[in-house]
């Protein structure tokens, strides 16, 4: 999944065209180490850096692997310059792969406290370069990746619906989709949520409402055909989990999982 262009790219903005400070002969040996605990994640493409360095990495965890402070995640043996040429980008891929990853744990893990069937889900709020890295991040955590990318699903948003009108705007991507695409129609109100599914939504996203508003919305949805999913998102944070996972709602999906996750810490050393 992570190509040599990935990496190219990766280490051509950190390195630059004249490294001097990396210029260390011999060869030695380094370990990636947690400085907190945490899930880590991220390690394909730490691997990956350092295998197209030519280095030999030795993984001591796993991505979803629950850590702690002073855990080895992995080793790397190799020529020391290029060691060290691929350590600020494997800590920083990993250390930002892994806050998605804790991120995502911890909100599935509120989930849990409620509803072991309801999901937890991203968006597509991913940083442009990163996203595969970043969704195989929350799979880590135990989250959904939802919508990889636009062609995995058509989401009817607001601007669709104030140009064809809800019903208009379904019916015109029902017919231009396959029979394999599922249709995740955003409403704004309780009471649009049953003529979304009425209308042939699979999926309807309820979007910034509040925990009452979307107990309101789920009751009406499951009135209608039983068959529908519900879809909470908006704002929501680790916190708000339970109050929305005891709401009945199928999936809750989170942007802050992938765009607001701090990053996890670790450290580089060598010798």
């Amino acid at each position: 999944m992570i190509t040599n262009a990935d990496v190219e790219r990766w280490l051509r903005e950190d390195v630059g065209h004249h490294d001097v400070t990396n210029q260390v002969p011999g060869d030695t040996e380094g370990r990636l180490v947690a400085k907190e605990s945490g899930v880590v994640a991220g390690l394909d493409a730490a691997s990956a850096v350092f295998e197209y360095l030519d280095c030999d990495v030795t993984l001591e965890t796993d991505d979803g692997d629950r850590i702690d402070a002073g855990d080895v995640v992995l080793r790397v043996a190799g020529p020391a310059r290029e060691v060290l040429r691929g350590e600020r980008v494997a800590v920083n891929v990993v250390g930002h792969a892994s806050g998605i990853a804790t991120e995502t744990r911890a909100a599935v893990d509120a989930a849990r406290t409620v509803d072991d069937a309801v999901r937890i889900a991203a968006t597509r709020k991913t940083t442009p370069g990163l996203r595969g890295v970043e969704k195989r991040a929350v799979v880590a955590g135990g989250g959904d990746t939802h919508r990889l990318d636009l062609s995995h699903m058509v989401m009817v948003k607001d601007n669709h619906v104030a140009e064809m009108g809800l019903a208009g705007a379904i019916e015109h991507f029902r017919e231009r989709a396959s029979f394999a695409t599922q249709l995740d129609v955003e409403v704004e109100t309780p009471a649009d949520a049953p003529r979304a599914a009425e209308a042939g939504a699979d999926i309807v996203l309820l979007d910034n409402m509040s925990v009452a508003e979307t107990e309101r919305a789920v009751d009406l949805v499951a009135a209608t055909d039983g068959e529908t999913l519900t879809e909470a998102s908006g704002g929501i944070t680790v916190a708000d989990v339970p109050d929305y996972a005891a709401t009945g709602v199928d999936v809750i999906s989170m942007g802050a999982l992938t765009h607001s996750a701090p990053t996890l810490d670790l450290s580089f050393r060598t010798g």
